[in-house]
């Protein structure tokens, strides 16, 4: 007899959890939303995504939350719709206790800037995707001009950029990376009026050694004027160019 009582108040219970979820589910669904709130993560680094241009994106596909109850809100077609915004890495939009949705949303990270010979610029982000430019916000990255392809932009260009990002003083001290018509990528400085020729990037850190020897045996002693071009495509030497 006990068990069976024991049995009674188990499926009791087990029904009373299964009404009061659905109880309560109903009543949140008739909820009205009564805020909208989109965090960017970053915002304070980088801003090429701003709050305003989500809500207006949301309002213009007539998703805006505020004001709709839960049970007609998409949570996933806001969240697509904002992923449609090419600046947009990531996004995550979810409702709270308080009656609010929030969007969650990650801005793309660029590497490099590329400003190419027929007037074409975008970004290369860290996931070696093509990036557009925003008039709304620049960010300090190297700027890359010249005769650049897409391709080598994602490829050599990005792990040339990704080493500078590693090594401070060189990405502090290069101002500049140009790319000449026949493939030469040319290194500007911040310091001293002459460029650096890499000719290709290969083994760049092995050509780069060679400059800082350049440095310390020659320009430290000649002085930094003397010449208005260093090669050091060569191997085994640097040709220079007086001025």
């Amino acid at each position: 007899m006990k068990k069976f009582l024991l049995i009674v108040v188990a499926l009791m219970t087990i029904g009373y959890l299964v009404f009061s979820a659905a109880y309560f589910r109903k009543l949140s669904r008739n909820k009205l939303c009564e805020s909208f709130e989109v965090v960017i993560a970053d915002s304070n680094r980088v801003q090429f995504v701003l709050t305003r241009d989500i809500e207006r994106l949301v309002k213009r596909h007539n998703l805006h939350p505020v004001g709709k109850s839960f049970g007609d809100i998409n949570t996933l077609a806001i969240r697509d719709t904002i992923l449609t915004n090419q600046l947009v890495e990531t996004a995550e939009v979810y409702t709270t206790p308080a009656g609010g949705i929030v969007a969650a949303i990650r801005q793309r990270q660029p590497v490099i800037r590329v400003i190419t010979s027929q007037g074409r610029s975008y970004y290369v982000d860290q996931e070696r995707r093509i990036m557009p430019v925003t008039p709304a916000f620049t960010v300090y990255v190297p700027v890359v001009t010249g005769a650049v392809t897409e391709t080598m932009a994602r490829e050599e260009l990005y792990d040339f950029a990704m080493f500078l990002q590693r090594n401070a003083d060189w990405d502090a001290w290069i101002e500049q990376i140009e790319v000449r018509s026949n493939d030469d990528v040319v290194l500007i400085p911040r310091a001293g009026d002459f460029s650096i020729v890499m000719g290709s990037l290969k083994d760049y850190p092995v050509k780069l050694s060679k400059f800082i020897r350049f440095v310390d045996q020659g320009l430290n002693v000649l002085g930094w004027n003397r010449y208005s071009e260093i090669n050091l495509k060569y191997e085994n030497q640097v040709v220079c160019t007086r001025k």
